[in-house]
């Protein structure tokens, strides 16, 4: 049954019959919230669980696909069916006694359902949303994933929506609460109906702030998490040639843990630029993290499609399986110097949108140098 068939179910004569227009407004925001909720939970959710995950559990039944985790991809959409399906039917049956009057049990009810389910159910689902597209997209290119992808998104239950499009709804769902619950307080009959509905409201804000604030930690978990599979340190002998370390005596230098290194950083800038070494150019990756900075060189998987390095980002390099070599040590944030080169300088030295990176030791000495070059003036800036 779609949300259209299910209204049309609903007798909503009442609604249309109120004579009294503040009334009428306040009972029109209940049925808004009480439509937009079949909408989200027939057409959105059911469509996930019922094609999506359902022909997913029954593929696996068969033997097919046994290797994708549905968690991964639907966390916890079954949770989010129940308590919408519960949250539906409960709105439903105070619509019916409210047309007569009866304010405090919608009240009640969307104290509740707020502070003991709806919230805490969407969080749980949030955050494993962009780990769920990440997995989703490590998927697409196996040809029995897209075909079983593609076999139900032709589904007319699906109405032309893709995975993708479902996947999001419950985010999009959340962040909506909080307009269609202000519609129905502004139309409130009383102060303090209107302040409780307030005091929801906040507590649904508050659990979107708390949401915004664990999802950026997490993306940027996750983000740390895959470059620390993809960064190579070479040892000492491999990066300086002047080393010499005899074959016997290497297994004494202990190699660099990078899980020390950036698993507990923040990442808040990365980019691909040009490095000039040895009158040659070479493109170059840069992550500034929060207390240092790492250059490192790209290499590409032979067997990943060749595109033009300028068109792509960092989570592209990583879905091609790249891998980024460190080409110098950390250079921490308060041992370097940024130096600009004018536009006069970089065009006589064939060097436009350049600049240098000095890495100074505590005695203020220059012990690397880094002339890098942007592909334009806005990105140097950047």
């Amino acid at each position: 049954m779609t949300s259209l068939e299910f209204l049309r179910d609903c007798d909503s004569s009442q609604l249309k019959s109120d004579s009294d227009p503040q009334d009428y407004k306040r009972h029109e925001a209940i049925w808004e919230l009480f439509t937009s909720e079949c909408v989200y939970f027939l057409d959105q959710l059911m469509v996930l669980k019922e094609v999506f995950l359902a022909m997913l559990t029954n593929l696996q039944m068969r033997d097919c696909l046994h290797d994708v985790d549905s968690w991964r991809l639907f966390a916890n959409l079954n949770e989010l069916c129940l308590v919408s399906f519960g949250f539906l039917t409960s709105l439903l049956r105070v619509i019916k006694e409210s047309w007569a009057g009866g304010g405090p049990n919608l009240l009640k009810l969307l104290t509740k359902a707020f502070q003991e389910s709806i919230c805490h159910c969407l969080q749980k689902y949030c955050l494993n949303y962009s780990a769920a597209l990440f997995y989703l997209d490590s998927l697409k290119n196996r040809e029995d994933f897209g075909s079983y992808v593609k076999w139900c998104e032709r589904n007319q239950e699906c109405r032309r929506l893709q995975l993708r499009d479902l996947l999001v709804a419950p985010l999009q769902r959340l962040t909506r609460y909080p307009l269609l619950l202000k519609n129905v307080g502004k139309r409130s009959r009383t102060e303090e109906e209107e302040s409780a509905l307030q005091s929801v409201v906040e507590q649904v804000d508050t659990s979107i702030c708390d949401l915004e604030g664990k999802v950026k930690w997490l993306d940027n978990y996750q983000k740390v998490k895959q470059l620390r599979d993809s960064l190579v340190w070479l040892p000492v002998w491999e990066r300086d040639k002047q080393a010499f370390v005899p074959e016997n005596l290497k297994h004494l230098l202990k190699s660099a843990s990078l899980e020390n290194l950036i698993s507990h950083r923040s990442l808040l800038h990365k980019g691909k630029l040009v490095l000039t070494e040895n009158g040659k150019l070479q493109n170059v990756y840069l992550f500034l993290f929060d207390e240092f900075l790492l250059i490192t060189k790209i290499k590409r998987n032979k067997k990943s499609p060749h595109r033009p390095p300028q068109n792509q980002e960092l989570d592209q390099l990583l879905k091609e399986g790249c891998t980024f070599t460190v080409l110098d040590q950390p250079v921490s944030l308060d041992r370097l110097q940024l130096k600009n080169i004018d536009q006069l300088n970089a065009a006589a030295s064939g060097l436009p949108q350049s600049f240098i990176i000095m890495h100074q030791n505590r005695y203020q000495q220059c012990i690397a140098a880094f002339i890098l070059q942007a592909p334009t003036e806005a990105v140097k800036v950047q």
